[in-house]
């Protein structure tokens, strides 16, 4: 592992969040470690698609792509934050970065919150934003859809909503320590590997209670998709971190996606907590390295 990871890990000796915080606790700590500057440089618009308020992330990466308009290749981010924080206001960084590396514009969907909106608000918002590209012209083959951690859950939901409404796949979808079991019931989540100061497993338990709400099913397909068929799905990639409490639901998922003849690669990177794609924009090369393996996924499937 690189010198910058181990003094990372080495200074980050506490969790971070507890299970015991309450969901306003929870919210302003998820929303301390998001929200960084963005580039002079980066173009952020803001706009409506299908009703719901989404952001176009532009870099000059992106820029000297050549594409625009409807012919472009698009990302759609589905943001991480436990369902309840980080709103896209507080994303556009992850937006940044995803774009620089990928070369393409990024749209990221500032879908609803709970536990003010419970499930399936998150999930009606990432959907329709996909939808809205569709009415706008842009191609379903040239899109891509990503998230981290709950924004990767809500990737894999929302093509299952999307499958479901007979609308056009996305080429692809990408999920970086994706939740796909809002139980923590993997092995990874009651026995990690090692310490992981950005999650464990009650904290997720209590985080997806807010989602669901005290009468919600966390067992609901369309809330931890290690339940759902995955027929019909387009292709996907799930990395996930080695130490992450997510591993084994992505262990899990990539077993029945394989199950039900969807297209999937699972990449499990050595020592890696979760969340550990986000620390490209310190510098730590392991994560650098992460995002560019997704860089290299989206090209030749972004036709």
């Amino acid at each position: 592992m690189s010198r910058e990871y181990d003094a990372l890990l080495g200074a980050l000796k506490q969790d971070l969040f507890s299970a015991e915080d309450s969901t306003e606790v929870a919210r302003r700590k998820l929303e301390a470690v998001h929200g960084h500057a963005i580039a002079d440089t980066t173009g952020v618009e803001w706009t409506q698609l299908g009703g719901v308020r989404c952001a176009w992330v532009d870099t000059p990466e992106s820029r000297a792509s050549g594409a625009s308009g409807p012919s472009e290749r698009v990302l759609q981010l589905c943001h991480g934050g436990a369902y309840i924080a980080a709103c896209g206001d507080g994303y556009l960084f992850y937006a940044e970065m995803l774009s620089r590396a990928c070369g393409t514009r990024v749209l990221l969907v500032d879908y609803r919150l709970a536990p003010e909106h419970c499930h399936p608000a998150a999930l009606e918002d990432c959907a329709a934003a996909y939808q809205g590209l569709l009415s706008e012209g842009h191609p379903a083959e040239r899109i891509g859809l990503i998230g981290d951690s709950c924004g990767g859950g809500l990737v894999v939901t929302t093509l299952l909503r999307l499958r479901d409404l007979c609308v056009p796949m996305p080429a692809c979808g990408v999920t970086l320590g994706g939740w796909f079991d809002l139980e923590a019931s993997g092995d990874s989540a009651r026995h990690p590997l090692g310490h992981d100061p950005f999650a464990n497993a009650a904290f997720t338990r209590a985080r997806g209670r807010d989602y669901v709400g005290e009468a919600g099913d966390l067992r609901d397909p369309l809330v931890s998709p290690i339940h759902a068929d995955l027929t019909g799905l387009p292709p996907l990639l799930l990395q996930v971190g080695q130490v992450d409490l997510t591993r084994d639901d992505a262990l899990r998922l990539a077993a029945r996606a394989g199950r039900d003849g969807v297209d999937v690669t699972l990449e499990i990177h050595p020592r890696m907590i979760h969340g550990f794609q986000g620390l490209a924009n310190a510098g730590i090369p392991e994560a650098e390295a992460s995002i560019q393996r997704v860089a290299d996924y989206l090209r030749p499937r972004l036709t």
